[in-house]
């Protein structure tokens, strides 16, 4: 009798060191792989909720291999004694994560929902520092327009397009210079240097990011030159008091434009400032990460040049006041501010 029951307890202890054994193994599996599980989770969570401007390019980029990972891992799950809780899990995140990566294309509207519900404003803050150069490169740029042309008028004539019969040119007088901002007798021509405008920052906003791959160089000095314009026209109508008159004709578009060009300027810098500091990353792998950023602050740039056209053909031509163009130059100004700046940040804490 003492044998059987001998026999029965070396049995009972040999099951329980099994059951122990498989615990641990359980135990060690889930360890050496749940930072990826959770790091997968938290990617898909944010992907479900809309919220992919919220989601840092390197975790982008390791979805797949973390969705293969999980799968990987599920198989082990099923092949050995691990808990149920934890296969259950996995079954669930592996689920998730393939509609994820593997799921219907997002089409034009879940694209544009996703673009302007925060992946856009996102973008944007993504590259704060950057905008934050750019725009000290403005201010510096405008202050070196005036410099020039106050130190010596002709520097006027090479840093300000002209046109025939066109009345902004040093020594006009203010009558002249005040028509020209309200009246009708040069608008045609005010209309040219407002297509000429638009037509030269859609080009210098695309030449900025196209050649932010040299160090950002092109970038900076671009944005330096386009913007001494600026400086030598507020130089000639401040010579007459009118400056808040010019000042108020330009916001009318002049908010939206200029905050495409320096959103443009910054992505360049940014590029180039990838490249010159990658980090541990290769130089390639800094620039085509900091690349994918920056086209989607681009795509948003085209779209405010866009908006910024229509501004300029349309509600300036129809404000023919300097507080309420100043008013709705500032209403734009605030709403981009706004945008970028404040939408969306909520849900990147989430």
């Amino acid at each position: 009798m003492s044998t059987l029951s001998s026999w029965f307890s070396r049995r009972d202890d040999a099951a329980i060191a099994a059951a122990e054994q498989a615990t641990l193994r359980s135990d060690r599996f889930r360890l050496e792989r749940e930072a990826d599980w959770r790091r997968l989770e938290a990617i898909v969570v944010r992907i479900e909720a809309g919220r992919i401007g919220a989601i840092s390019d390197a975790d982008l980029m390791a979805l797949p291999v973390l969705y293969r990972m999980v799968v990987s891992s599920l198989a082990v799950a099923r092949d050995t004694t691990l808990d149920a809780a934890t296969l259950a899990y996995l079954e669930g995140l592996a689920q998730r994560a393939w509609f994820v990566v593997y799921g219907p294309e997002l089409g034009f509207r879940g694209w544009a929902r996703r673009f302007f519900g925060g992946g856009w404003s996102a973008a944007v803050r993504a590259i704060g520092p950057d905008i934050a150069i750019t725009l000290a490169l403005m201010v510096a740029g405008t202050v070196i327009g005036w410099l020039l042309v106050a130190g010596n008028p002709d520097w006027y004539y090479a840093l300000v397009p002209a046109e025939p019969g066109d009345v902004r040119v040093p020594g006009a007088s203010r009558a002249a210079l005040y028509q020209s901002l309200f009246g009708t007798t040069h608008r045609e021509a005010f209309s040219v240097f407002a297509a000429y405008l638009f037509s030269n920052n859609a080009q210098v906003s695309i030449l900025c990011f196209a050649l932010g791959f040299a160090f950002g160089l092109p970038s900076i000095l671009l944005v330096i030159h386009n913007t001494a314009p600026l400086g030598a026209l507020l130089w000639l109508y401040h010579g007459q008091g009118l400056m808040l008159e010019l000042i108020g004709w330009l916001s009318v578009h002049g908010t939206t434009e200029l905050f495409a060009l320096m959103l443009a300027g910054a992505s360049g810098i940014h590029i180039g400032r990838s490249m010159a500091f990658p980090g541990q990353r290769a130089v390639l792998d800094a620039a085509a990460e900091a690349g994918r950023r920056t086209a989607t602050v681009m795509t948003g740039v085209v779209l405010m040049l866009v908006v910024a056209g229509l501004l300029e053909a349309y509600a300036r031509q129809l404000i023919n006041a300097t507080a309420p163009r100043l008013a709705l130059g500032g209403a734009m100004l605030v709403w981009w501010l706004v945008y970028f700046f404040a939408f969306g940040k909520a849900g990147e804490r989430r």
